[in-house]
């Protein structure tokens, strides 16, 4: 069996975020995951929010990944948890047999790695390709008023634009200004390992 992508990362925050995702989903039925990634967290939380239907998605790089950890560990034992879309947030998104159904959406560690025209354009997919969303969470390291939270946050905005100079941790104003003008208003902002939070949005 070939190995999968793994995040250690991922790994170490699962838990946490489900503590959060219990609540902040509990009203909703099916949740689109942007940014799946190594597909970790679509796996656990699948398993352990059995009332959802989970699909996941990412750039088409990333599917193969993402579908062998679903096809390995979560599809005959979850049978809430959806193979990937490939979904680029600046393209049109391929949700249109699913628009009347998607009511949530989750994305973990993703905005820091979006350049800010990309980050725009995620907030206006929202709004552009789903009327039925009521809830959005958003795990990884955010900025208040213009200020890092941590030298370790510091240091890895400083890694993640050596690496590509339009990435970099945002804003949390900034993010609650996007999603205000999709209708989506920040209801909880939760402190997680890391330096990291996650954010809850409902719409208003």
């Amino acid at each position: 069996m070939p190995s999968l992508p793994f995040s250690q990362a991922c790994e170490n925050n699962k838990a946490p975020i489900l503590a959060v995702l219990v609540q902040a989903f509990s009203q909703t039925k099916h949740v689109l995951e942007i940014g799946s990634g190594t597909a970790q967290h679509a796996v656990h939380f699948a398993a352990n929010l059995p009332h959802l239907i989970w699909q996941t998605s990412d750039q088409a790089e990333y599917l193969e990944g993402i579908k062998a950890r679903c096809e390995q560990e979560g599809l005959f034992s979850n049978i809430n948890l959806r193979l990937p879309l490939t979904l680029d947030v600046t393209t049109p998104w391929p949700v249109d047999k699913l628009t009347p159904y998607i009511d949530a959406v989750f994305t973990a560690n993703t905005l820091h790695i979006m350049s800010k025209n990309m980050v725009e354009a995620f907030f206006i997919g929202l709004g552009q390709y789903l009327p039925k969303l009521k809830t959005l969470c958003i795990y990884g390291p955010f900025n208040y008023r213009g200020q890092f939270t941590s030298d370790s946050n510091r240091d890895f905005n400083d890694f993640l634009q050596r690496r590509d100079p339009a990435s970099g941790i945002r804003d949390i104003e900034w993010i609650c200004e996007l999603a205000y003008r999709q209708g989506l208003s920040l209801e909880q902002d939760t402190a997680m390992p890391a330096n990291n939070r996650l954010l809850h949005f409902v719409k208003v």
